[in-house]
């Protein structure tokens, strides 16, 4: 028996975050240091890499707002998920039996949906302080310097917070299948989500 996890609304805008993600983070990455100057070939070019940056940034952030706003609710911390931190080595171990039931995500995901919902509203704001030639020559020159530190921090966290995102649909089977087609395994929902399983078959 199948299970819908994501409904094609919610798998199509997951993506066209994390397509916006990546050019994102290229780009950036290409204005960061000139090791990564190569990725400008993406772009166009450096001046073209500068130029689309920003607005690649505002179109993902446009896009991971929307998903905020479906999914904060299911993000949210409880005394549960504290309890399930305690036994986070069960849970890398498999052995998630040990672990208390939890709903839709776990505590790790939801860890990592505020970070990112941080880290997105830091880079938008320092982004705008940034954004040449339309607002940076606003603010000082101290409140630039800052908000280059800022941004780059939270590029660096967010881009980690990405990998370990993957890593983990990768490394838990099954999990890829839910943003690709939308449904996973009833084990899987058994095993992986108990509360949620019960929640949406009434076991």
């Amino acid at each position: 028996m199948m299970i819908e996890r994501y409904t094609a609304a919610e798998r199509a805008n997951h993506w066209m975050v994390a397509v916006f993600f990546v050019l994102a983070a290229l780009s950036g990455l290409a204005l960061f240091h000139p090791s990564f100057f190569f990725f400008t070939q993406l772009f166009g070019g450096g001046p073209w890499a500068r130029i689309l940056h920003p607005f690649i940034g505002v179109v993902m952030f446009f896009f991971f707002l929307i998903s905020i706003l479906w999914f904060w609710e299911d993000n949210r911390v409880t005394h549960t998920d504290r309890k399930w931190m305690a036994h986070i080595r069960d849970f890398i171990a498999n052995r998630e039996r040990n672990l208390p039931e939890i709903g839709k995500y776990n505590a790790a995901q939801k860890y990592l949906f505020w970070v990112m919902v941080v880290t997105m509203l830091l880079l938008l704001v320092t982004g705008f302080i940034l954004w040449r030639p339309y607002f940076a020559s606003s603010f000082p020159i101290w409140l630039n310097r800052a908000a280059v530190v800022v941004h780059s921090l939270s590029a660096f966290v967010l881009i980690m917070g990405i990998i370990a995102h993957v890593y983990a649909a990768i490394w838990v089977k099954g999990t890829l299948r839910a943003m690709t087609r939308g449904t996973v395994t009833e084990a899987w929902a058994r095993h992986h989500h108990r509360g949620w399983y019960r929640k949406v078959t009434g076991k």
